[in-house]
């Protein structure tokens, strides 16, 4: 993978269907254009000092595995281990299937679906991305780039129209800091805001998943975190303003009715398919990037917990396709654990119990930028790591409040990952680093 295909990771994953409903909803929150700008500018500061940190670690590690790879080697085995049992079983299947679900009412809106066919479309739809995946790196990663560079020029050319054919109105955008009424009372608008535009902006980490599939990671990754967080920042900005241009706060009624409000303010009747078009392109750009990278995070966790033993249920996934060079086994795995949440109905849940232990992994990450060998010298350190850990313990205590009992259900979920791993490995050889030791290595060695 070259400079485009990273950048296209870290932009395709963050731009996804909450392009289109989290804006009004925050809009509508806050009440004021200027608060929504403030915000929005307030998380991709936090955004672009997490992908300053996430680079410098994936320069040091240019290896598969991203937050498993740097856990490990900050703080141990049982710390990535958890991380990596909530991503490939839990976190990320619940976000496929989510997204999944949620496409297919635009897919629908679209192409004539008969109705016995919709309720198995998610469940295909998985199956053809895991097959797609499976088939190699080179076919997926460009399909993959394809759909997410898309995203950038149809997100722009909504703007265009809404701007240059007289659509957006700056009459609804004025008085800029005016709190309009019916909005929310300010602290909670602005916290319920700002977990939203972080989510929004979630995934932008992808790409350090898979920087053992990139040509010259010391060049590439800082150009495709920096640039593409800043790509991401641009359209979120222009995109949220012109929503509010187009269709006044006022009138913003709900998220989903947004999105066909302001469709059929911009292309009239055809309002609604020219929109859900948008919405499926940027849907399927983030699932390949999810298909993509959470195997690998699989594969290099099972590597190292494996050791060297051949048999076991972790050494199965711990194996590359022979022809292929892909993880087949953690592909297949993460398409049926998929499948199973898909089938019990539990994405929602699922995701509601995840985000706080997935903020905190993220902090976790970070800071294992203060325990390695070689010192990190780079104009933006310590600043920037220590402005993305405070920012992600404010979000995780917004969480608290808001949701304490799926946030401490979902902590203890992650915990039974420590019984889980123990059964796994109780009676296999000693654990070996998933790559042969390296002196020179700019982490602390690994427990």
């Amino acid at each position: 993978m070259g400079v485009w295909a990273a950048t296209a990771v870290v932009t395709g994953e963050a731009i996804s269907l909450g392009i289109f409903l989290t804006p009004a909803g925050m809009a509508r929150s806050l009440g004021s254009p200027a608060l929504l700008v403030a915000v929005w500018s307030a998380m991709a500061v936090l955004t672009l000092a997490g992908a300053l940190c996430f680079t410098e670690l994936a320069v040091r590690n240019p290896q598969d595995g991203g937050e498993y790879l740097y856990l490990r080697r900050g703080f141990g085995r049982p710390v990535a281990f958890l991380y990596g049992w909530m991503a490939a079983l839990v976190m990320y299947p619940g976000v496929a299937a989510a997204l999944c679900v949620g496409t297919v009412p635009y897919l629908q809106s679209l192409v004539p679906i008969p109705p016995a066919l919709a309720p198995a479309l998610p469940a295909l739809l998985l199956l053809a991305l895991g097959s797609l995946n499976y088939a190699g790196t080179r076919l997926s990663s460009g399909v993959m780039a394809t759909l997410n560079w898309l995203k950038v020029p149809v997100l722009a050319a909504l703007v265009g129209w809404a701007i240059f054919a007289g659509h957006a109105t700056m009459a609804n955008l004025a008085p800029l800091t005016l709190h309009r009424a019916g909005s929310d009372p300010l602290v909670e608008a602005i916290a319920g805001a700002a977990i939203s535009a972080f989510f929004c902006f979630g995934g932008w980490w992808e790409a350090g998943k898979i920087a053992g599939q990139v040509r010259n990671p010391e060049r590439t990754l800082p150009i495709a975190f920096a640039g593409g967080v800043l790509i991401v920042t641009a359209l979120y900005m222009l995109v949220s303003l012109a929503f509010v241009a187009v269709v006044p706060m006022q009138q913003i009624q709900s998220n989903t009715a947004f999105v066909a409000q302001f469709g059929q303010a911009l292309f009239g009747a055809a309002g609604g398919r020219v929109l859900s078009a948008c919405v499926v392109v940027c849907v399927f750009g983030g699932l390949m990037v999810l298909s993509m990278a959470v195997p690998r995070v699989t594969y290099v966790l099972a590597r190292a917990e494996a050791g060297r033993s051949e048999k076991g249920i972790l050494a199965v996934f711990a194996r590359l396709h022979p022809r292929t060079g892909v993880p087949g086994n953690a592909v297949l795995l993460q398409t049926a654990m998929a499948l199973a949440v898909l089938a019990l109905g539990a994405f929602d849940r699922i995701l509601a119990f995840i985000i706080f232990s997935a903020v905190v992994f993220l902090a976790l990450t970070v800071a294992t930028l203060f325990r390695v060998i070689t010192p990190v010298k780079r104009w933006w350190h310590p600043f920037a790591p220590l402005v993305f850990i405070g920012g992600s313990g404010i979000l995780a205590l917004m969480l608290l409040m808001h949701s304490l009992g799926p946030s401490l259900l979902g902590a203890a979920v992650v915990l039974a990952g420590l019984p889980a791993r123990w059964l796994l490995t109780r009676n296999q050889p000693s654990a070996t680093p998933a790559t042969a030791p390296d002196p020179s290595s700019t982490l602390i060695p690994e427990p």
